[in-house]
């Protein structure tokens, strides 16, 4: 029960600090995905700078599916910005391993709490309210993953037990990733809740990193359920998001026993995975970013030749009517 307990603190204060960050950055969602793209360098860098900045890679995906959905982006400049969001979400990862494990964030959450509920309250604009959750989501973000390494270093499981029934650590990771995704409905909190287990010590470095990789197919399931019923532009848009992060999963999983070969002695210590699952969750997506170069043209033609039907719409997209900026510019 302490272990639910400590789950649900954290995925509340990750849903409070993604929320309060889109809100308030609706603006900024606004200008870099509706109006600075214009090559795939700047899509690949908006999609980056935007997802770092609201720290989910799903809330930018739907939102960018909701600007094709209402014809103000074309496909042409949308797929760049799904490739940078996989590499902008590897940013979570990196907070929680050099904040989250390395800094005493005890003396800071509760003041962030306090002064986040302090302008939710009294703020009169909803920038600042959102910007007030976005500031108690990020205490109990960090509230949550103390109490998840607490909880976790007081379980009594056993790692090789995943395996007995299927003999591999891989395949078991793969699946955990995923599953914890599609739960969660978020990479960022599936990675997070993977390094805080890794860090006290559950399962391998063999099937940590699996699961990392799960995580990262995982997320295209907020994706495709953002395309139901939208546009051919949209799905055509879906379709690259799972292909490139199926791509990026293939390409990491052949490459992994090279990746950690002749770390096995650091990665021995649980205090190094966590550092390593950063490592590899950004090498992997940066390196599938670096394949698709050559490869994006030829799969945006084939994409391009698929889902011909047009449908009109006389309704905002649901996708951006969440977000008052952007619901006002569409």
């Amino acid at each position: 029960m302490q272990l639910l307990g400590a789950l649900g603190l954290f995925l509340l204060g990750m849903w409070l600090m993604t929320e309060g960050l889109r809100i308030a950055g609706g603006k900024a969602l606004e200008h870099m995905l509706g109006k600075w793209i214009s090559s795939r360098w700047r899509g690949f860098v908006a999609g980056v700078v935007v997802t770092g900045l609201v720290q989910s890679s799903s809330a930018v995906t739907v939102a960018t599916i909701g600007f094709v959905n209402d014809g103000l982006m074309s496909f042409a400049q949308s797929v760049w910005v799904i490739f940078g969001s996989n590499v902008g979400t590897t940013l979570t990862a990196w907070l929680v391993t050099l904040i989250g494990f390395k800094l005493d964030m005890a003396a800071f959450t509760s003041p962030l709490i306090g002064i986040g509920a302090l302008l939710k309250v009294f703020s009169p604009k909803v920038r600042g309210q959102s910007l007030g959750m976005a500031l108690a989501g990020f205490g109990l973000l960090f509230m949550g993953i103390s109490a998840l390494q607490s909880s976790f270093s007081a379980l009594q499981f056993d790692p090789a037990s995943l395996t007995q029934w299927i003999n591999s650590p891989l395949l078991v990771g793969l699946g955990l990733g995923v599953i914890l995704t599609i739960l969660t409905q978020s990479s960022s909190a599936a990675i997070a809740i993977i390094l805080t287990a890794s860090a006290s010590g559950m399962g391998d470095w063999e099937l940590a990193a699996a699961a990392v990789i799960g995580a990262n197919i995982g997320t295209t399931s907020t994706a495709l359920l953002a395309s139901l019923g939208a546009s051919a532009g949209a799905k055509r848009l879906v379709m690259a998001h799972v292909l490139f992060n199926l791509l990026t999963g293939l390409v990491a999983l052949c490459l992994l026993p090279l990746l950690t070969w002749g770390l096995a002695d650091w990665l021995g210590t649980a205090s190094h995975m966590p550092l390593f699952l950063a490592l590899f969750h950004s090498g992997f997506n940066l390196l599938g970013v670096l394949l698709m170069l050559p490869v994006e043209p030829r799969m945006s033609a084939w994409l391009l030749s698929r889902f011909r039907r047009v449908n009109r719409y006389t309704q905002l997209d649901a996708n951006l009517a969440a977000i008052p900026d952007l619901a006002l510019g569409a």
